[in-house]
């Protein structure tokens, strides 16, 4: 009877495994832990930009409304300070630089210095004359001056910041290690005095 019954027993024991679910919690989860994972982190890495997005837009803003005051034209150091502070607070290890151009008028934001188009191309070529408006003897597609100018002149103002993503699987779905946003405001100066005037020169290569 002994034999007999070992023998019906084994006969059974691919059956019961056949219908055995114990463990199969277990699986399921080790196959799809990393689709998971990489949902999660890339959620994380989005709301990580947009805190730090938002951080920054506010910041501007805060600079902005202060570096219009006469007083802003010699604390600039100070200001880029407070903005950097802000930054490093919700990002301690993050790269900030600062931007300003300044203009005589909204119209002039992000124009082309004139210039003369003998060869009728449309386009700027390194033998053509063309007028210096910003005083540095080169054409520029932009006429801006650097820094915040003065009474009444037009200023835009951008702030970049360079920061390493929270997490690295950012890689998997081919973005960089690194994230770079940046913030722009354009703000007219307070006229706490008489605006200077811009006069052009002409440059003949």
């Amino acid at each position: 009877m002994a034999v007999f019954h070992r023998r019906r027993s084994g006969r059974r024991l691919p059956q019961r495994l056949l219908y055995d679910r114990s463990g199969a919690s277990a699986v399921e989860f080790a196959m799809t832990a990393p689709i998971l994972f990489l949902m999660i982190s890339g959620s994380l890495d989005m709301a990580q930009g947009y805190y730090v997005n938002t951080v920054l837009q506010g910041a501007v803003n805060a600079a902005a409304r202060k570096s219009s005051l006469q007083s802003g034209q010699t604390d600039s150091g100070i200001l880029d300070g407070l903005v950097t502070t802000m930054i490093k607070s919700a990002m301690p290890k993050a790269s900030v630089t600062f931007v300003r151009k300044n203009y005589a008028e909204f119209s002039s934001v992000g124009m082309p210095e004139d210039f003369t188009d003998t060869n009728h191309n449309g386009r700027y070529d390194a033998t053509e004359c063309f007028v210096d408006m910003n005083g540095n003897s080169i054409w520029d597609a932009d006429m801006g001056k650097s820094g915040l100018g003065g009474a009444n002149d037009v200023v835009v103002y951008t702030v970049n910041v360079s920061f390493t993503r929270m997490f690295g699987f950012g890689k998997v779905f081919g973005l960089p290690s690194s994230q770079q946003i940046h913030a722009t405001t354009i703000l007219k100066n307070q006229p706490f005095a008489t605006q200077s005037s811009r006069t052009g020169t002409s440059v003949c290569p």
